[in-house]
């Protein structure tokens, strides 16, 4: 075995203080990085939020409010889509996309592209804002107009396939 000399030691010693200065710099820098990143991810769901309270009034403005509702086009829906449909005309109060993700057993990365999918195909959801979140419901007429109507097209094959 080879005994260290003191210089060597105090080499040693000095490099340890270097890296530790260098790795306290690091760790100070990925802390800013992370705060920034926090900041603008509030940011994007203040946004989010307007986008989507802005999106709520166009389609209050396209129903009509008052006026009877038009028996809708809607194109046809995939499975998933089905899955919600179903969930919020069965359901008396409006969901929140975590309630959708959970009942209708979908992942709750997809309910917003599923949700906006339903909305371009021509089914009319009501959205509201409460509490910092957001709640979806179909408009109560269509409910009626599906009732009479089946304008979705839903079938017990259609769940079976």
């Amino acid at each position: 075995m080879q005994k260290i000399s003191g210089v060597q030691k105090e080499e040693a010693q000095k490099e340890l203080r270097r890296l530790h200065t260098v790795m306290e710099d690091h760790l100070s820098a990925i802390n800013e990085n992370t705060e920034e990143i926090a900041v603008l991810f509030d940011y994007l769901r203040e946004l989010d939020a307007k986008f989507d309270r802005l999106n709520q009034r166009l389609d209050t403005l396209q129903l009509g409010l008052g006026k009877p509702l038009e028996k809708p086009f809607i194109a046809s829906l995939n499975q998933e889509e089905k899955k919600i449909f179903l969930l919020l005309y069965t359901e008396p109060l409006p969901q929140t996309s975590g309630e959708i993700a959970s009942k209708a057993g979908i992942e709750m990365g997809v309910i917003a592209e599923k949700i906006s999918s339903l909305i371009s195909k021509g089914v009319p959801l009501q959205r509201s804002f409460a509490h910092n979140v957001f709640f979806f419901s179909l408009d109560p007429q269509f409910k009626e107009m599906q009732a009479r109507e089946n304008l979705v097209n839903l079938s017990l094959q259609s769940f079976m396939g």
